[in-house]
């Protein structure tokens, strides 16, 4: 059942990533429900899964989201920070399309997959045959392994992202870098998951997923707008014998 679970979420990922994106939502909605069908088949619970502490979980979810936030608009507002989240995968689209992601492809596209197939169902279980420590070690590996793809694409789109990640310069950026950052760094995020998932149930780690994700979209266009000030201010004021705004009223005498 392990390896068919396994199977499944490499289905979906290559499916999501180079077959058919804007049928994400779908795609991981069938294979979240087909990991849940393989997880009860097991003998596992709702509890087991993930699906518990829902009052204290949503209380601890909408504080770390908050934190994002907080973070984010931090980040922004710094001039060093503010190319993290210069995303050409966000500035180039519409509007509507930005809604699109924030509101559909990241929450059922994104979270709902990966928070209940790799901190519910697989690391329910794992944790049911291995323990706690292997549950966390082979759920967050293959997170982390699950962002390869993705992580090719944010070396094109976000090359200070990609260059953090890979710790390496802009303009000096190695993809198979980019990609080796991506999949420890994600891990690592794994692991951080899978204990708040223990801790409250999955809807702590979702609300935080659904936040940094879906926040990513918005601040990316304030990023964008902020840079835009600042770039016109600076040269405005660099800008020699440029006439004043206000001027004397011509003399009535003459």
């Amino acid at each position: 059942m392990l390896f068919r679970s396994i199977a499944v979420l490499a289905a979906a990922n290559i499916l999501n990533n180079k077959v058919a994106p804007r049928l994400g939502p779908l795609t991981s909605t069938a294979a979240t429900a087909a990991l849940v069908a393989m997880a009860r088949k097991s003998g596992l619970s709702w509890q087991e899964i993930g699906f518990e502490h829902g009052r204290r979980g949503a209380i601890a979810g909408g504080a770390l989201a908050a934190a994002v936030a907080v973070v984010y608009t931090a980040g922004i507002a710094s001039a060093r920070t503010r190319p993290l989240f210069h995303d050409e995968r966000a500035l180039s689209l519409s509007r509507a399309r930005v809604l699109e992601e924030a509101l559909l492809q990241v929450p059922l596209g994104t979270v709902l997959l990966e928070e209940v197939g790799f901190r519910g169902a697989l690391y329910a279980m794992m944790r049911r045959r291995h323990g706690t420590v292997a549950a966390t070690a082979v759920s967050s590996t293959l997170f982390g392994l699950w962002h390869i793809l993705p992580a090719i694409d944010m070396a094109r789109a976000n090359p200070a992202l990609g260059a953090l990640t890979a710790g390496e310069s802009p303009g000096h950026l190695a993809t198979a870098r980019v990609v080796a950052g991506s999949v420890v760094s994600t891990a690592a995020a794994g692991v951080f998951f899978c204990e708040l998932r223990r801790r409250r149930g999955l809807l702590t780690p979702s609300m935080l997923h659904l936040a940094t994700n879906s926040f990513g979209y918005l601040f990316a266009r304030l990023a964008a707008k902020r840079a835009h000030v600042s770039t016109t201010t600076a040269h405005t004021s660099a800008t020699p014998g440029r006439p004043s705004v206000t001027s004397e009223q011509p003399s009535a005498t003459g």
